[in-house]
């Protein structure tokens, strides 16, 4: 059993083996016992989700405190909170994507619980060649911070615009090389049906199946903004994945309630913008007072009282406007 002990990317391979089966402990759960069958997510049940998740990702971070010291803890919470900010962002593209397919509220939660199971993935390997070249070449960070504080600005001045769908490169590659439906077939990915031309039994892909792929790149997609800020707040392999993974669990689930009331968080976009902006910065305001970092406490409270600040002042300002897909903004 000495292999559980191994340090795998500075980590102790049961630590990782016990996080990877609460993740799948979970996805159990939602799939098999509370999402068996398709029924349509109303806001009161993905607010009561999106708190159980909250609530696990919360504690897994004084399970860190408990194992690793608050320092750790602190900087997981921080990870937490920013991915959970950032991955918000993704809320209007998946509405977008889901409106453009025709995908019946019922079928989204398929859909988005599936699609975590690439993010698993897909993460994991971008985290890993990122902590591998942050090891290598630390100055590295350098570039991310500069590239975040630019990311940070562009977001603040951008203005709202729709997100096409059709003119996807990836959705054209895809349909192009793919049997596809022209019908969804309930909450199959693919079925068998007659080829229009040969009328031999063939595999086709689902429009339900494309919306699961327009939402696993849109999440790579954003990616290329979330990776770089937790590698700004913390280079942990650990911290990282980790503070992602939940972050993005409990995201699902808010999905429902957050696409009924996202008209009701406009200036959210301006508060992520000051966060990424902010996370930026203070690696070079670091080198400029001659700190090693600084110190993940201050982090942590700047980043919460500019998220809560955008949160509060989008509630006031929007308190008197009704939700309708008129309304409807990107966040980013």
């Amino acid at each position: 059993m000495d292999f559980l002990v191994a340090n795998v990317l500075g980590t102790p391979l049961w630590l990782w083996a016990a996080f990877i089966g609460i993740v799948m402990l979970l996805l159990a759960f939602d799939l098999g016992v509370l999402h068996r069958d398709p029924h349509e997510i109303g806001v009161g049940e993905s607010l009561m989700l999106s708190a159980f998740y909250i609530a696990i990702g919360l504690a897994f971070g004084g399970w860190v405190w408990y194992l690793r010291g608050h320092e750790d803890a602190v900087l997981y919470w921080t990870g937490f909170v920013v991915e959970k900010s950032l991955a918000m962002d993704n809320v209007f593209v998946i509405a977008m994507i889901f409106a453009y397919f025709g995908i019946p509220r019922a079928y989204q939660h398929r859909v988005l619980l599936y699609g975590i199971l690439g993010v698993i993935v897909l993460r994991g390997i971008m985290i890993a060649a990122g902590a591998t070249i942050v090891d290598q070449y630390s100055w590295i960070l350098y570039i991310f911070a500069a590239f975040l504080i630019f990311t940070g600005i562009k977001m603040l001045s951008a203005g709202h615009g729709d997100y096409d769908v059709a003119s996807s490169p990836l959705l054209k590659f895809v349909r192009k090389h793919m049997r596809v439906t022209n019908n969804l077939h309930g909450q199959r990915f693919f079925v068998r049906e007659p080829d229009s031309k040969t009328g031999k039994i063939v595999t086709a892909a689902t429009p339900l199946f494309l919306a699961l792929v327009m939402v696993e790149f849109a999440d790579v997609i954003f990616a290329v903004d979330s990776i770089p800020a937790i590698f700004a707040i913390t280079t942990d392999p650990f911290l990282v994945y980790t503070s992602n993974l939940f972050a993005i669990l409990g995201l699902r689930a808010l999905y429902f309630a957050l696409a009924a009331m996202v008209h009701r968080f406009i200036y959210l976009k301006h508060a992520l913008s000051l966060v990424l902006i902010f996370i930026g910065s203070k690696i070079f305001l670091a080198d400029m007072l001659g700190l090693a970092k600084v110190p993940p406490a201050i982090s942590l409270s700047v980043t919460l009282l500019l998220l809560a600040g955008g949160i509060i002042y989008s509630l006031i300002k929007t308190r008197a406007e009704k939700p309708g897909a008129e309304k409807v903004q990107p966040l980013g």
